[in-house]
């Protein structure tokens, strides 16, 4: 096991935790896309994580967290009846995103709290090398 694998494993956590608030800061943004580049509403966005096992196995080390990608969410789209919309079909409907603020602001919560959790792990890591070498002293 290395010296810094802890560390290691509190700044793969921030990055993941960073693209995570990306998305969902992207998701919220996209909230009233209606018109994308491919044509349809915007699709909500979802980060998914991994551990980093191989990492962990060829290095002799711990892995930490690794981002496996970013996929679209499956849930249906909005129908909203707007007849005067652009994107109105013949009906009057409109398709909107899928996206849901109140469920992206308590996702966006949840990640600052993933955020400030490593940050707290970096730093406890952090004080017990600067202890270390206080008592080598």
């Amino acid at each position: 096991m290395k010296l810094f694998s802890s560390i290691s494993i509190s700044a793969t956590g921030l990055s993941a935790e960073r693209l995570r608030m990306d998305t969902i800061s992207s998701n919220i943004a996209n909230v009233n896309t209606t018109r994308t580049e491919d044509g349809g509403p915007y699709k909500r966005k979802v980060a998914v994580f991994k551990e980093n096992l191989d990492s962990a196995i060829n290095n002799n080390n711990l892995g930490g967290v690794e981002v496996a990608g970013i996929v679209d969410d499956d849930a249906p789209l909005k129908r909203v009846f707007d007849p005067n919309h652009p994107d109105a079909d013949e009906e009057g409907f409109v398709l909107m995103p899928n996206v849901n603020i109140l469920n992206e602001m308590a996702d966006l919560i949840v990640a600052t709290r993933s955020y400030e959790a490593n940050v707290t792990a970096l730093n406890a890591s952090k004080s017990m090398f600067l202890k270390a070498l206080e008592i080598g002293r």
